[in-house]
């Protein structure tokens, strides 16, 4: 039975029954979300689920490299944004892929050259599989109205420009196989872990170190949601940025980020391969 008829049937207005069910969704995800800003502004114990911190901070040499990775990918960005028509076949995933790879495995080895514990530093072993996968599920859970929200605003503000971002559409209109499980196991298990190892754990605490925690997770959201090239999700990927921030402050573990990410990722993908399970 269709959802409408199911609600004529007992005399319910539907859409003022879900429309009161919706606000009633963003004001909980808000509501939850100051939560953790405040608890984060607060927190005398600097380390959440009582696990001792490494007292040893980033210093000059982790901002000097912060710095050349922002010049990176504000290149990166800019070369998008001259030639937006992207190449999104195999090959150039592959090269994406092998290029962040080498960014990532550059930082660990650079911070390990330096002294840095970067497992501590990540918070790998504070909570176990079965509570980050909770974590992570229930703060991506209660990011998705407020990331639709900003969806809903900017599609009204600029007009009607899609909001899904190239490897998306790329996503939508393969026709093999071995494309759609290219693209699933770069958006669920690669991308996640990179991005949030970039974005999150190194940009992040470089910029908090030295501005504070809210310009760390505004210029981190704002360099992560502008390395998509996408205009029109940029403001979503901005909130969505600063979700994923504010749970890796909040938990102190990147793993809960990582697992919002790739959860986020994986509910995109079965969208757009099953819309019937998601059509009214």
């Amino acid at each position: 039975m269709r959802p409408d008829s199911l609600f004529a049937a007992f005399g319910v207005v539907p859409n003022f029954f879900f429309g009161a069910l919706l606000l009633l969704y963003v004001g909980i995800s808000a509501y939850i979300y100051i939560s953790l800003i405040h608890q984060i502004s607060v927190r005398t114990d600097p380390e959440p689920f009582g696990v001792d911190t490494p007292t040893r901070t980033f210093g000059l040499p982790e901002a000097i490299l912060s710095a050349a990775l922002i010049l990176f990918l504000l290149l990166n960005i800019g070369a998008s944004v001259s030639h937006p028509s992207i190449d999104f076949s195999a090959p150039t995933l592959l090269g994406n892929f092998l290029l962040m790879v080498f960014v990532v495995l550059f930082i660990v080895v650079f911070l390990q050259i330096r002294g840095f514990d970067v497992a501590s530093l990540g918070g790998f072993s504070k909570i176990d599989f079965l509570r980050t996968l909770r974590t992570g599920a229930i703060l991506l859970f209660f990011a998705y109205p407020l990331i639709l929200s900003a969806d809903i605003i900017t599609q009204r503000l600029f007009g009607g420009g899609s909001s899904r971002q190239n490897v998306v559409e790329f996503f939508s209109g393969s026709r093999t196989i071995e494309q759609r499980i290219m693209i699933i196991v770069f958006a669920i298990a690669v991308a996640p872990i990179i991005e949030e190892f970039l974005f999150r754990f190194f940009l992040y605490n470089v910029i908090k170190r030295y501005f504070g925690r809210v310009a760390g997770v505004m210029l981190s959201a704002l360099l992560f949601a502008a390395a998509h090239a996408h205009f029109p999700s940029f403001v979503p990927l901005l909130v969505l940025g600063s979700c994923f921030a504010i749970a890796y402050e909040w938990s102190g573990s990147i793993l809960v980020a990582m697992t919002m990410h790739s959860l986020f990722n994986s509910l995109t993908l079965t969208a757009l391969a099953f819309p019937e399970i998601f059509s009214p």
